[in-house]
């Protein structure tokens, strides 16, 4: 059987790709919009999408799809109990991010907890140039070594922020599942970790259970000095209550990769938010090179085994 292969939104991933080992038609479109869904479907029987929403309306016109290989690790863009229904296999991609991920966030957790934006601010606005010493002293400055990470979700990226933060000599804290009626060995209940953490850093998937997870209620939980870091989802976080959160001084500083609606077309508050304690970047922690290469191989290497009758990665 030929199989009829069609990339979604190609342009989401800067990698080479080999070609399947089968006999296959392949067929790439750089971006796709919802109203183009429908027909790039028709005669597909594989289907990749990063983030190209693949709802059950849409599937149940196009029955010829048999797979579908999400070029990413969540799969909040695929309606996975319609899949499950009607037997169309779903893979995810795992363990791609392990090292580009846990870098950026503490990228953003080190500027944060040293002040560089706010250092910056002040060599410009030429404060350095009027001290009478040779250092300046307009903000805190605080190491990473001897604080607290609290770690949201535990998978292959949170590992790879515990192998980071315990080399620069933190103490990690794992949070246990927001309301969970037991504590597992190894994990802190999330109520403990947000009081004790100086850093949280998200790492967990969007679902109806973690949306808005870190909200007005978390926030006050937290130490005036706690910073929060986000790589994963931007509907984790109520963004109104994080706004509220940094300009009141309720939470010392946040690093955001990701915005609740991405691209941002019709602006988002976060945008405009220019203060020394917050960055945002667009949603490219997962994207280094290297990654991205691990991505591509690993999306092949789901549709050939899909194919060969053994699928892997498989979500349902």
């Amino acid at each position: 059987m030929k199989h009829t292969i069609v990339f979604l939104d190609r342009a989401s991933l800067i990698a080479d790709m080999r070609a399947p080992s089968f006999a296959h038609d392949w067929i790439d479109h750089d971006q796709t919009a919802p109203q183009d869904v429908l027909a790039r479907l028709q005669n597909a029987s594989i289907v990749i999408s990063n983030k190209v929403k693949l709802s059950g309306d849409i599937l149940a016109q196009a029955p010829g799809v048999k797979m579908i290989a999400v070029s990413a690790t969540g799969t909040d863009n695929v309606d996975l109990a319609y899949c499950r229904a009607h037997g169309i296999v779903v893979s995810n991609i795992r363990g791609y991010a392990v090292h580009t991920v846990p870098e950026h966030a503490f990228m953003m957790m080190l500027a944060l907890r040293r002040n560089l934006l706010g250092w910056r601010e002040d060599v410009r606005a030429g404060l350095w140039q009027q001290t009478e010493q040779f250092c300046l002293f307009t903000r805190p400055v605080n190491d990473l070594h001897g604080s607290t990470l609290g770690l949201v979700g535990y998978g292959s990226l949170g590992h790879g922020m515990q192998k980071l933060a315990e080399a620069f000599g933190m103490t990690v804290r794992v949070a246990e599942h927001r309301n969970a009626a037991t504590v597992r060995d190894g994990y802190t209940a999330f109520d403990t970790v947000l009081r004790e953490a100086d850093v949280i850093s998200l790492h967990t998937p969007l679902t109806a259970e973690t949306r808005h997870m870190i909200a007005a209620r978390e926030f006050g939980l937290m130490k005036s000095t706690a910073i929060l870091i986000n790589t994963a989802r931007g509907n984790l976080v109520d963004e109104a209550a994080l706004i509220d959160a940094l300009k009141s001084g309720q939470i010392a500083g946040a690093g955001f990769d990701v915005l609740s609606v991405e691209p941002p077309r019709d602006g988002n508050p976060l945008l405009d938010l220019d203060l020394p304690n917050f960055i945002l970047t667009p949603h490219v922690a997962w994207s280094s090179r290297e990654a991205m290469q691990t991505l591509a191989d690993q999306v092949v290497d789901n549709i050939e085994a899909f194919v060969a009758g053994a699928p892997r990665n498989v979500v349902t």
